[in-house]
């Protein structure tokens, strides 16, 4: 293989294209170009990754067999027809090979991308620039010859794939929906490859779904919402203490900040504590609990 290996493990794997019926241990090999899944020299799967059109991570076909537990499924072309293959390794190992695995396909593609579409509820006339995307851990990069931005996938509210007209003709386009420097912004890309962006929105899909999935477990009192919507709300307060906005007792809102804290969605700053951009997501979400 003359590309760089990106990923070399034991595993254990299946596939429609193989004739066996039980998941066989081998090798799963992972470059810039292809997966490679070998039981042996003479008895291997290559799958380029041109090929490849969807990957889900603990997900397995049921025709594959309840053999599989941590898994990456890969869905792929070969010879006209659509097949799927499940590696399977311990949990670590297969939540790192995935990750590898959606940036191997997606890194350095070229994208069209308004950064700042709309800033709040207003659209921008910002133009469309040229850049490269990159998945890096936590984050979308966006790579312009000019500089670098990059979307902190903790700042996520939200994101939708849409239709646009984009350089004369229609296009498929991602419209993701985050925070940046405090203010709700969406950025707008948009990918040549419906094949790729079909598998971008399937990690932002996975990463955004464990996000919502920690907002979930966060059980808050109505105590604790009001000192996030307040924060949220009133933004910089200058010097006016968190206490007389919420017309509460010093100590309590200390040790409510000091709870908040513990649950990572406000943080100590230079000028007194700000929220996390978890904790402005969960903010957002109880703006009408408070409210009401």
């Amino acid at each position: 293989m003359s590309e760089s290996v990106i990923a070399d493990f034991v595993g254990q794997f299946n596939s429609e294209v193989s004739t066996r019926s039980d998941p066989i241990k081998g090798r799963v090999v992972l470059s810039q170009k292809r997966l490679v899944l070998a039981a042996s020299e003479d008895d291997k799967l290559t799958i380029p990754l041109s090929s490849v059109f969807d990957v889900a991570i603990g997900q397995v076909p049921p025709d594959l067999g309840d053999f599989f537990d941590s898994t990456v499924t890969v869905a792929f072309e070969k010879n006209g027809r659509r097949l799927v293959a499940a590696i399977e390794a311990g949990d670590e190992k297969i939540e790192k090979f995935g990750t590898l695995l959606f940036k191997a396909i997606v890194n350095g593609t070229e994208t069209t991308v308004k950064e700042r579409a709309r800033v709040g509820g207003r659209v921008t006339d910002d133009a469309q620039r040229t850049a490269r995307l990159f998945l890096s851990p936590g984050t979308v990069e966006f790579r312009r010859e000019d500089g670098t931005f990059a979307i902190d996938l903790e700042t996520v509210s939200d994101f939708s794939r849409t239709t646009r007209e984009v350089s004369g003709s229609k296009r498929p386009v991602l419209e993701v929906r985050h925070m940046q420097d405090g203010t709700a912004v969406t950025t707008m890309a948009t990918l040549a490859s419906p094949r790729k962006m079909s598998i971008l929105g399937r990690y932002l899909r996975r990463e955004y779904s464990e996000l919502m999935e920690e907002i979930r477990s966060v059980d808050l009192t109505r105590d604790k919402k009001e000192v996030l919507v307040a924060m949220y709300s009133t933004g910089d307060m200058e010097g006016m203490p968190l206490a007389n906005i919420l017309g509460k007792d010093s100590a309590a809102v200390s040790m409510l900040l000091r709870d908040l804290d513990a649950d990572n969605l406000v943080q100590d700053g230079p000028d007194g504590p700000t929220l996390t951009p978890k904790g402005k997501i969960v903010a957002s979400r109880h703006l009408e609990d408070v409210n009401a």
